[in-house]
């Protein structure tokens, strides 16, 4: 990826901060400019070296950005890159981080795609990285390191802006996937959303006065339930029907594993254990 004079971050909390984290410690742009709605979370992102100047006017942050990642929650997104290419220069090239892609696509003019208005071009993205806390105070520069990240193209998209996103994201050492955003959909609802629901509901079953006995496999196995909650709401609800498939198969294999133990059906709890182990340890540490 080539050195970028300008990069506008919409929204700078954990994954907009540590994007810019990593595009300042890895040299590739001059300035990174951090556009958001509050001025304190704005002030935390300059102070911690995510972004070179910040601002609330979306107008005047993206008017000479080469680049622009919008990164701030999914319902939110296809308003704001509207916003931004309206405001930016002819040819900027716009990307986002959002964990549902339909339903962004679906908000956009199919224009932006193929660069029909003022050669403005939007191509979806999503790195697959993160944590349960959030905010720019907790952004990190190797966030993205050997962590996926989904360019979700569509039909309209040119393949050499196809390209240029795949390069940022490598550059800011993800492994790059490409999928349609109905595949990415679908898959974020099994990998991603779905577990999210599981830690959720199993922290929930947790009676009070069970608290001082929780171990360290319960505790690493809910950390994710920690995650903001209305943020969590909007991508379950962006992506419905896949999260509810995602449920149905494992509500299938939950009632399967409970007949099992309540008929003491040894080989069966077996099968379905070893099947699991199978393929957490093909995932890898």
């Amino acid at each position: 990826m080539k050195r970028l004079d300008t990069v506008a971050i919409v929204g700078v909390g954990l994954i907009g901060g540590s994007i810019g984290l990593a595009l300042r410690e890895r040299k590739l742009a001059n300035r990174v400019i951090g556009i958001g709605w509050r001025r304190s979370s704005l002030q935390v992102a300059k102070r911690c070296g995510a972004v070179t100047s910040v601002t609330t006017n979306l107008a005047g942050g993206v008017a000479e950005a080469e680049l622009v990642i919008v990164c701030t929650p999914v319902d939110l997104i296809a308003e704001r890159v509207e916003e931004v290419a309206r405001h930016c220069p002819a040819g900027t090239l716009i990307t986002d981080a959002g964990s549902t892609k339909q339903q962004i696509v679906a908000g956009l003019d199919e224009a932006l795609f193929a660069g029909d208005v003022r050669g403005v071009r939007f191509v979806g993205g999503h790195p697959i990285a993160g944590s349960e806390r959030s905010g720019a105070r907790h952004a990190r520069a190797d966030l993205f390191v050997d962590r996926p990240a989904i360019v979700t193209p569509v039909d309209g998209n040119r393949a050499k802006d196809i390209r240029a996103i795949s390069e940022f994201w490598k550059a800011l050492g993800s492994r790059v996937l490409t999928m349609s955003p109905a595949r990415h959909d679908e898959v974020m609802a099994s990998t991603s959303h779905l577990p999210h629901l599981v830690a959720a509901v199993l922290a929930g079953t947790l009676k009070a006065d069970e608290l001082p006995a929780v171990s360290s496999g319960f505790a690493d196995t809910t950390r994710i339930a920690a995650g903001d909650v209305d943020l969590w709401q909007e991508i379950l609800l962006s992506n419905k029907a896949n999260v509810l498939n995602s449920l149905e198969r494992f509500e299938k294999l939950l009632a399967s594993l409970h007949k099992a133990i309540e008929r003491g059906d040894a080989a069966r709890i077996t099968k379905i254990l070893s099947d699991a182990k199978e393929k957490r340890d093909a995932v890898g540490s």
